[in-house]
């Protein structure tokens, strides 16, 4: 799901990142209208991620991209956390946010379709399990993910309530 400098970046800030009680969540460089390195972040004991919790994170990031230097020419730097609604991006999400309702896009079409909603269900043989309304249960192949995110419902938000993140 990411390009080799987003994997570059990522190895070079997770370490520091994880010394500091953050784990990274994604890494995007955005080429326009100017480009922009997005990193999503959050604390390791998914408490609710600050202002000064970002604001540290950017430092972090910073002192270390400015020695390594692996993008080329000028960039904006922009910290986040994942919020609520967050990205699906590795297998453990898949497993983490079991029960809860999720948007997965496809590189190709997978029985004529590229867009699925459903009910997370969990992996299985490397397959991301769905309960999709009408057509019972679908099953994404990882590698075929280009996108995922968890869909904004009662239940995430009460959940996300209950440990504090909101």
């Amino acid at each position: 799901m990411s390009s080799g400098i987003e994997r570059e970046i990522e190895r070079l800030v997770a370490p520091a990142l994880e010394a500091m009680g953050y784990a990274v969540v994604r890494v995007k460089l955005i080429a326009a209208p100017r480009r922009t390195l997005q990193i999503m972040a959050e604390p390791a004991d998914v408490r609710t991620m600050g202002v000064d919790d970002c604001a540290a994170v950017s430092r972090a990031i910073s002192a270390l991209l400015d020695v390594e230097d692996p993008i080329v020419g000028a960039y904006d730097l922009e910290v986040s956390s994942p919020g609520i609604d967050r990205p699906l991006v590795r297998a453990a999400d898949f497993e983490r946010f079991v029960g809860h309702e999720a948007r997965i896009e496809t590189r190709q079409p997978l029985d004529g379709r590229r867009r699925f909603r459903g009910r997370l269900l969990g992996l299985s043989d490397a397959r991301v399990r769905l309960a999709v309304k009408d057509d019972g249960e679908a099953a994404i192949p990882l590698v075929e993910i280009s996108a995922a995110k968890l869909v904004l419902t009662d239940r995430l938000i009460a959940e996300a309530q209950k440990e504090g993140r909101i």
